[in-house]
Formats: structure tokens, C-alpha cells, sequence
């Protein structure tokens, strides 16, 4: 009598491996908006990172950005008071020079964060320093918002970087989380458009490096 050979059972299917926690998510794992966006670099990792460290943010400019901030700094103008003293320059792999904000740590070659206190819904913006990431992630007082910026990088196929920018936003009482709604529905585009412009800039210096090493 013959008999047919049953099929071997499948192999079972290796486990996903986890996902790696973030320092965008110890420092504000609960939010109320966020906001990513992500662009595909043509270099390798190392030099995206490179040029994220080195690439001057505060030299992005785009017409849409330029009338963003020109909006942005009316208030103080129309008043006839002088605007607060900018940077000359904001590159993150030095000090963190922007009022408010503060370094919420970094990975090589993985991840960079970046955290502010204040109420940034009001035209003109009030800044409240946190000394530490721990006081800025326990940090909960009403009338404050938190913000928490990332720049995130991982290996995309055979030399390119998938780069990510995200930012959130927690605001802990309610009045305060409508007037920040409001405003949010406002300059949502902006910040989406500011974003875009900086990851652009990060890939341009990324690409330069990328082709002068391959050049050489």
C-alpha cells in the first residue's frame, strides 16, 4: 500500500526583531501633535551624518520660510522694539544656541534630539529653560508646552540614508491646549515647509560629500 509523504511543516517564521526606543520617545512618548517628514539621501549613512552635524540650519531660506519669519517677528516690530539677538549660525554638532532649547541626547549615527519649553502659541514667544532631559520629560506645569525635535538616520538599500525629521508637541491643561490648537492649524504648513527645507539642505551637503570622496 502506498502512501503519500505528508508535506514538511513550514519553518516558523522568525520573529520581527524590536524596534529600537528612540530619545524622542523617553523624552515625550505622549504628545498631541506631531508632525515627520523623511527624504531618501544618495550617500551612506556616516556622511549623512556628517553633514546633519556640520549643515548650518539657520542658513536655510526659502521665499515661503523668509515671509514666515518676517510674520513671525511683526509683532515686536509694530511695537517698535528690538527683535531678541538670533545665533549667527546653528549647527548641531556643537552647543545647542537657540533660546528655550536644549540637547535631549544623541546616538552616532542614529539620532539627534532636541527639546524647548514655552509658549510658543503666543505672537511673541515666551521661552522657559529646562536644565536637564530629565526635568524637561517630567516637566508638566499648565500654561507651558513642550516641544521635542529629532532628526532620526538608517541604512536605505546600498549607500543612501533614509533621514527623518520629526517634531511633537504636548501641551498639559486644557485652555492652554485650545489656544495651541488654534495656532497650530495655522502654521502647520509653515512647519512642515521649514522641515522639508532643512532635510534638503542636510541631503544637498550630504550628496557634495558623498561625490567628493568618490571623486577622490
Amino acid at each position: 500500500m502506498e502512501t503519500t509523504p505528508r508535506p514538511a511543516a513550514p519553518e516558523p517564521a522568525a520573529a520581527a526583531p524590536a524596534a529600537e526606543p528612540m530619545l524622542i520617545d523617553d523624552a515625550l512618548p505622549r504628545f498631541d501633535v506631531t508632525r515627520a517628514e523623511h527624504l531618501v539621501v544618495d550617500a551612506d549613512v556616516a556622511t549623512t551624518w556628517d553633514a546633519l552635524l556640520d549643515t548650518d540650519l539657520l542658513d536655510v531660506h526659502t521665499p515661503l520660510l523668509d515671509a514666515a519669519f518676517w510674520v513671525r517677528g511683526l509683532p515686536e516690530r509694530l511695537r517698535g522694539a528690538q527683535g531678541r539677538a538670533e545665533p549667527a549660525s546653528l549647527r548641531l554638532g556643537g552647543d545647542v544656541a537657540m533660546e528655550g532649547w536644549l540637547a535631549l541626547g544623541r546616538r552616532e549615527q542614529r539620532e539627534l534630539a532636541l527639546g524647548a519649553i514655552g509658549r510658543f502659541w503666543q505672537p511673541d514667544i515666551t521661552w522657559r529653560g529646562a536644565g536637564s532631559p530629565e526635568e524637561f520629560a517630567a516637566f508638566d506645569e499648565p500654561g507651558w508646552g513642550r516641544i521635542a525635535a529629532n532628526f532620526s538616520l538608517r541604512p536605505y538599500g546600498r549607500g543612501r540614508t533614509l533621514l527623518s525629521y520629526e517634531a511633537r508637541t504636548a501641551v498639559p491643561d486644557a485652555p492652554s491646549r485650545r489656544r495651541f490648537a488654534r495656532y497650530w492649524r495655522v502654521v502647520e504648513p509653515f512647519v512642515g515647509h521649514i522641515m522639508r527645507a532643512a532635510l534638503r539642505a542636510v541631503a544637498e551637503q550630504a550628496r557634495t560629500r558623498a561625490a567628493g570622496g568618490a571623486a577622490a
